[in-house]
């Protein structure tokens, strides 16, 4: 007959070989262990006949600061497990106060530090960060688990107490955080050296939530012709309704945002760079020099560079933000967005975001961290590919022009050089023809799909004029959105093979 005891101690499965059980022992958990169990979890245990088992984290950990409306202060602080035995021992025991006190500074936790000295690449972090050393939920598993809740309990009240004064370490509801979602926001701010990062529904919120949270009632913005078309929408549309009044400069225009931080009380210069769908560079280090020194915060939408090929806080940024959809991703099958940067103001756009919601679901967090385990190798295809693309279309007689920041023909390359180590991979380029010859190439290519997106493994391929701007041919002329303009985001296909399909479609016209 099966017998019934409560779960041993860590130390106790360290000690039977294997970490193994009697076979006919059922597991009772007692009061202080912590379940969060994802639903494969679930299935599983269920397929053998065990009720509730693994994907789980032991409530005696150290104690971490609230993840309840005060947001990610300290959030890096409330896992310090290594694989070392002797940093596991410590994360048994009680923190010290200065160890909260640090992590509430936004100070890397041990487990940041560990990671830091032992991971030193862009790879190792894609593969590891948030996960190897750290993370929140205790499992032999590799992969990180799907914690699929609404919510989350509490012993006694006076856990509940000491978690609201950052003494005990939880989430207490699903929109405020997730473990799940709490190991890619760790792995995003490893990769963007950020001191905080948080992960929101979609890119396009990420940018509502960070210009709601940090802009004033009345405040200015600075903001570039070259963008999102919907961030734009959105800053003419809704910015006015709080008062807010902006300035549009060229992207290469030092002259214009220097005039604009004059003239105003500017809040905030927000911008690509890379920008949509031109491709033009901003000098991150002179616009953060000259922000700073008016008083001014630095945004910048890196989407189109990912942190593989660019680092913006490591130049002078306040923020980076991501749509995680596109290279973060990189497999056309999730979306989702984020924001990294100091502490202090990622705090507030975090706060903001627990009261409006636009919370990233688990298993889109899930997918979000697959996607970056090989973000580094995706990349660099497709800065090779896209290079030797953009060489080719530059030679071609049917190819008007060619907007890629690695050829020398562009006029922030030199700029792309120095703040960049791979030019991503994104191509847009005008075809020698009308709109109709350029519908012609783009329904005669057989590889690219055509699509709106970018940044995944497969290439895809549009027409801004119509993907875009088919609503407002008044609008396509300010921004210089030609007929004939094409944007390419090259996948990880064979060049060749790309190469192929793109001069038998360019014979069609």
């Amino acid at each position: 007959m099966a017998t019934v005891s409560s779960l041993p101690s860590p130390a106790f499965l360290a000690a039977v070989p294997g970490g193994a059980l009697p076979s006919a022992t059922i597991l009772r958990f007692p009061p202080n262990f912590v379940r969060q169990l994802s639903t494969k979890a679930r299935r599983n245990c269920s397929n053998i006949g065990v009720a509730q088992i693994v994907a789980a984290a032991w409530s005696d950990r150290p104690a971490g600061p609230t993840h309840s409306g005060g947001g990610s202060r300290g959030r890096g602080a409330s896992s310090h497990a290594s694989a070392t035995s002797a940093a596991a021992s410590a994360a048994a025991a009680a923190p010290e106060v200065g160890a909260i006190a640090n992590a509430k500074l936004g100070q890397p936790s041990a487990a940041a530090l560990a990671e830091q000295a032992l991971l030193g690449s862009d790879g190792s972090l894609a593969v590891h960060a948030g996960e190897r050393l750290g993370r929140r939920i205790a499992t032999d598993a590799i992969t990180t688990p799907v914690v699929n809740t609404s919510a989350y309990w509490f012993k006694n009240s006076q856990e509940l107490i000491d978690f609201k004064e950052g003494r005990h370490a939880s989430f207490e509801y699903g929109r405020y955080g997730n473990p799940t979602t709490e190991a890619l926001e760790k792995k995003m701010s490893a990769l963007e050296k950020a001191e905080s990062t948080v992960f929101v529904a979609s890119g396009m919120y990420a940018s509502v939530a960070m210009l709601s949270a940090l802009v004033p009632a009345g405040g200015h913005i600075v903001i570039t012709t070259d963008c999102y078309r919907k961030t734009r929408i959105y800053m003419e549309t809704e910015l006015p309704k709080r008062g807010i009044s902006m300035t549009v400069i060229r992207p290469a225009d030092m002259d214009a945002l220097q005039n604009a931080l004059v003239n105003n009380n500017v809040s905030l210069f927000f911008t690509e760079t890379p920008t949509n769908p031109f491709l033009r560079c901003i000098d991150i280090e002179l616009v953060a020099n000259m922000c700073h020194s008016k008083g001014a915060l630095l945004c910048i939408d890196s989407t189109f560079a990912s942190p593989i090929n660019q680092k913006a806080l490591t130049l002078g940024a306040d923020l980076v933000i991501h749509s995680a959809t596109k290279y973060i991703a990189g497999h056309n099958d999730v979306i989702g967005g984020c924001i990294s940067g100091r502490d202090e103001l990622v705090s507030k756009v975090r706060i903001y975001h627990h009261v409006v919601g636009g919370v990233l679901n688990p298993n889109a967090a899930y997918l979000i961290l697959r996607g970056m385990k090989t973000l580094h190798l995706r990349v660099q295809c497709q800065n090779n590919t896209a290079l030797r693309m953009a060489q080719f279309l530059e030679e071609h007689p049917k190819i008007a022009r060619v907007y890629y920041p690695g050829l020398p023909s562009h006029p922030e390359h030199h700029i792309a050089k120095s703040q960049m180590t791979g030019f991503g991979g994104v191509v847009s380029f005008e075809v020698a023809g009308d709109f109709d010859a350029t519908r012609r190439f783009i329904d005669s290519v057989k590889i690219p799909y055509h699509a709106p997106s970018f940044g995944g493994c497969e290439s895809i391929i549009d027409q801004p004029a119509i993907m875009s701007y088919w609503d407002s041919k008044e609008q396509r002329d300010i921004y210089g959105i030609k007929d004939n303009l094409i944007r390419f985001s090259i996948g990880v296909e064979d060049f060749e093979d790309l190469k192929n399909d793109v001069v038998q479609a360019l014979n069609k016209i």
